[in-house]
């Protein structure tokens, strides 16, 4: 039993050794510095973006003890995505960039490890991967392509850290910030995604129509008609805005837009893409019992 307890203890910790150079220190905020992956070895670093507070004067701490300077390429709040590039001098050795795990292998109960490297060494947690989900939208309204959570424990400086499986291969970036009291992890898929449309154009673009809404139910009699049950009821228009140049008013309820079904919040979120943004689509509204279609051109929501 000792050796097999002994030999468990010694893959663990080689884990860590192979994952370990691939985790930085992120220090871009006056307290307590977070985690980074290292994305390519040219000098992309990904972090949570909720840790990043400032745009410049960003250090990184390496594994061999380098600190380089990192400059902000750019950030996705919805999914709490932030890229980063490190300043490679002439001379400078690349950066031990990881290998990154196929999310399809993985299943509930697969062991797994937090990385976080707040200081100068790299720490670690361990622990289960305790639920998958499918795709997701968060409350900010990014997509995720999975969900993705374990019950490791997020000590301070760990979000932007990986999860790492039992091979060493990086499941994802972790964050603490997505949801209250509960250990997420950004799956692979979903920063590939976001992280070469940063590296590509910047930024993530997101659609708005500047309204606050809510689901209502509809009258029984449209509800039928329609064959659906609730729509988007207004409860407030911003001023300017898509909706409001649109002339859709508080009070309306958005049953469908560009031709697809708007149920619930979500609904609308999703179809706030950034492909949709400066086009005019159709949005049918309910307006004093009557079925209406009005044009509204998807505004872009600012970072």
């Amino acid at each position: 039993m000792t050796s097999v307890l002994q030999d468990f203890s010694d893959a663990l910790a080689l884990t860590v050794e192979q994952a370990g150079p691939a985790v930085v220190r992120v220090e871009a905020r006056r307290r307590l510095p977070a985690t980074g992956i290292v994305w390519s070895a040219a000098g992309v670093i990904i972090t949570a973006h909720h840790v990043v507070e400032q745009d410049d004067n960003i250090g990184i701490g390496l594994h061999d003890g380098r600190t380089l300077s990192a400059r902000l390429l750019g950030r996705d709040p919805t999914t709490d995505v932030a890229v980063l590039q490190a300043q490679l001098g002439n001379g400078q050795s690349p950066l031990a960039a990881p290998t990154w795990a196929d999310p399809a292998n993985l299943r509930v109960g697969h062991l797994a490890l937090a990385l976080g490297r707040p200081g100068q060494r790299v720490l670690a947690t361990f622990g289960i991967v305790s639920a998958l989900g499918e795709s997701w939208r968060t409350p900010a309204g990014g997509e995720v392509d999975h969900y993705l959570q374990s019950d490791v424990a997020m000590y301070p400086g760990f979000s932007g850290g990986p999860l790492v499986d039992a091979a060493g291969q990086i499941i994802g970036m972790n964050t603490s910030a997505m949801l209250r009291s509960i250990s997420l992890t950004i799956p692979a898929p979903t920063l590939r995604r976001v992280v070469e449309t940063i590296l590509s154009h910047g930024r993530v673009r997101r659609g708005y129509l500047g309204v606050s809404a809510q689901a209502a139910r509809l009258p029984a009699l449209l509800a039928q008609q329609l064959n659906q049950e609730t729509g988007l009821l207004l409860g407030s228009v911003e001023a300017d805005g898509p909706a409001d140049k649109a002339g859709l008013f508080m009070g309306d309820t958005i049953i469908s837009l560009d031709e697809q079904p708007v149920r619930h919040l979500d609904d609308l979120m999703a179809l706030l893409s950034g492909d949709r943004v400066g086009r005019a689509v159709a949005a049918r509204i309910v307006r004093g019992g009557q079925v209406q279609t009005v044009n509204v051109v998807i505004g872009e929501r600012s970072a």
